[in-house]
Parts: C-alpha cells; structure tokens; sequence
C-alpha cells in the first residue's frame, strides 16, 4: 500500500476504515522494515479483526488488490506472534537468505 517512509499519521485511520467494511477491526499496527527487503514489501499492515470470517472477507476482496500505485497482498499472520510484536520478516522471507530473491 505504502513505500518505505511513506508512511503518515493518516494511514493506520485510513486502513480502519477501508477494512470495517469486512467487520470490527480491533487494532492496526503498522510495522515498517528498516532494512533488507525490497521497498514494494518495506511496510506491513497488520489488522486484526474480531471475527475470523470477517478476516477471511478481507484477505478474500483485497488481496492482490491495486492501491496508491502498488498491489496489495494479504495473508494470515501467526496470531502468537502478532500479540508478541514479532512482526519482522523471518531470515526465510529475505532476499538472498532463503528467501525469495
């Protein structure tokens, strides 16, 4: 949705609003990777939802969804990590560790 230091004092109320439209959101947080991934996946949005179906709406409808110029991928997120705030990319993710190059 967003670049690396594109992120603004509006984005966390504007995504709130974009996914109530699936159901209650509890929370957004907004994690942006300091370094070592490719800008298109340098911020991560997470939302958690307080219903699970309500979840699935939105991974469902905005998945792969165009927005501010980039696609949009949606996934489910380990919820044990999410309430950690272990919300950095494993080694796995990066490019040239593992990962995805």
């Amino acid at each position: 949705m967003v670049g690396p230091g594109e992120v603004d004092d509006d984005l966390e109320e504007e995504t709130r609003e974009e996914c109530s439209k699936y159901g209650d959101v509890i929370q957004v947080v907004i994690y942006e990777i300091p370094s070592g991934v490719v800008p298109e996946e340098a911020v991560r949005i997470f939302v958690q939802f307080s219903r699970i179906e309500s979840a699935i709406k939105a991974v469902v409808d905005l998945h792969n969804r165009y927005f501010g110029g980039r696609t949009v991928k949606c996934m489910f997120y380990s919820s044990d990590k999410f309430e950690a705030l272990d919300l950095a990319p494993q080694p796995d993710e990066l490019p040239g560790e593992g990962g995805p190059s």
